[in-house]
């Protein structure tokens, strides 16, 4: 896979929903009712972080949702791409970006959304052919307006910012002409998870899916 290809399928995903939840499973059993209720919801494109032991699992599970696009999250070395791809992930995402691990996404045909927190990381990645970024930590990193400050000589670079992201400031972030969408774990809090509320979940969701309309 191309970078030009990987930063059109990233960016398809990205713009199916205003908010990617940003997922830390622990316990496999919660996967397919958590994404049936994200997807129901109006958030179809889910990124699950390889953070957990059941993290593969999770994934493999929630593949089998109907409507949902799966991901994986704290892709980290080219192990975790391998691994991740062959568990049903269909993009992935990183904090950061190294050679060795966007050589493994371009191997495996892995879309990736790599992470960049700086302008001169955002150049290095255009240079390779990336154009749809994750902007990570968003708010340790400046907040919506470091990332406007980063699109005024950057216009072509569209970013999903992580890292932070709450209701209350998701709105700064999504009027933002260079991002697409942004990440966020608030609608599906691990108490709800712990619970089984799969009705109060898919009701963050779809207050999530209308932000930014």
């Amino acid at each position: 896979m191309t970078p030009q290809d990987a930063s059109k399928r990233a960016r398809e995903i990205c713009g199916l929903a205003p908010i990617v939840p940003v997922l830390v499973v622990t316990d496999a059993r919660h996967a397919r009712p958590l994404a049936e209720a994200l997807v129901a919801g109006g958030l179809p494109a889910l990124e699950v972080t390889l953070r957990t032991p059941a993290a593969l699992e999770v994934i493999a599970e929630m593949a089998k949702v109907k409507g949902g696009v799966v991901g994986a999250g704290t892709l980290v070395t080219p192990a975790d791409v391998r691994a991740a791809k062959a568990a049903g992930a269909t993009f992935g995402v990183s904090p950061g970006a190294t050679d060795a691990l966007i050589a493994a996404c371009e191997a495996e045909d892995l879309p990736l959304l790599a992470g960049a927190a700086t302008a001169t990381e955002a150049m290095r990645l255009l240079e390779r052919g990336y154009d749809m970024l994750k902007f990570f930590p968003a708010e340790a990193s400046g907040g919506a307006p470091a990332l406007k400050a980063i699109g005024a000589p950057l216009p072509q670079i569209s970013f999903c910012p992580t890292g932070g992201v709450s209701p209350q400031n998701a709105q700064s972030y999504l009027s933002l002409p260079n991002v697409v969408c942004a990440g966020g774990s608030w609608v599906a809090p691990a108490d709800l998870v712990a619970k089984g509320d799969w009705a109060g979940i898919e009701a963050l969701a779809r207050d999530a899916s209308k932000l930014g309309r």
